[in-house]
């Protein structure tokens, strides 16, 4: 405040901090959900497994019909990872686009492929989990209908899970580490570990489709590690730091001229 005389005079201060505001409060709630659904994406479908051993192990004709309930919360555990999934890119789409739209916009298709190969994925067992009913109401025959209906089903689910879901997951996620990277939206340590997650992840998509390691072997879940640990760090960094404020407000739309 500085006077004229008797007439002191306000100096009023450039309002850059609600515009700030204005910027990153709603970036703060994307990176909270996207965090929150990294977290449920991952806890779903790592205690899907087991629930569904009884319709993806060696006897599954007979298994899957003995534990219908257990399988049943692993199927809807697997829904719940099939919807999680794509949501993380739609959630991160508003910010990210600001700072590369070709390649936001790709990682939301992507992750949606990984969706719904997950959700076919989830479909088949349902199926499968109804041929083991009708092959214990049948008596156990002992001829190969069923046997070789059953090894179909479950080979397109491993097609679709644990090689098309794993190369559109990394896909997705690859294309949106690199807008991290380049937009330094989160610390560039964090994004180089998802671009290389994401790559080591393709690499054992690639592999299981070529029959070089086998679905859910030690080597697919040795190349699958790094991004999976990489995703709670980051789910956690979002949920708790959010997305770098100075970044975004670098980025922020100008006022459109009158």
């Amino acid at each position: 405040m500085t006077g004229t005389g008797d007439r002191p005079v306000a100096i009023r201060e450039p309002e850059e901090a609600p515009e700030a505001s204005r910027v990153t409060t709603p970036a703060r709630k994307n990176a909270v959900i996207a965090g929150v659904l990294f977290i449920v994406a991952t806890a779903a479908s790592l205690l899907s497994g087991p629930f569904l051993a009884p319709v993806t192990g060696s006897d599954y004709l007979t298994s899957a019909a003995a534990h219908h309930a257990q399988v049943a919360t692993g199927v809807l555990l697997g829904f719940i990872a099939a919807l999680a999934a794509p949501g993380i890119a739609i959630a991160l789409y508003p910010v990210l686009r600001r700072f590369g739209e070709g390649l936001s916009l790709g990682s939301v298709g992507f992750r949606i492929i990984e969706g719904v190969f997950y959700a076919l994925g989830m479909a088949t067992l349902v199926s499968l989990a109804a041929l083991s009913r009708e092959f214990v109401d049948a008596g156990a025959p002992g001829d190969q209908h069923f046997r070789t209906l059953g090894q179909t089903m479950l080979a397109q689910y491993h097609w679709l899970v644990d090689a098309g879901l794993l190369l559109a997951f990394s896909l997705g996620g690859l294309m949106y580490y690199l807008v991290f990277y380049r937009s330094r939206l989160i610390p560039a340590w964090l994004s180089v570990w998802g671009i290389a997650g994401a790559v080591l992840l393709m690499v054992a998509g690639i592999l299981v489709i070529f029959d070089v390691i086998g679905p859910l072997s030690a080597g697919q879940v040795a190349l699958a590690a790094p991004i999976g640990v990489q995703e709670m760090v980051l789910a956690v960094w979002l949920i708790v730091k959010g997305f770098n404020a100075s970044a975004l407000v670098s980025r922020q739309p100008s006022p459109s001229a009158p």
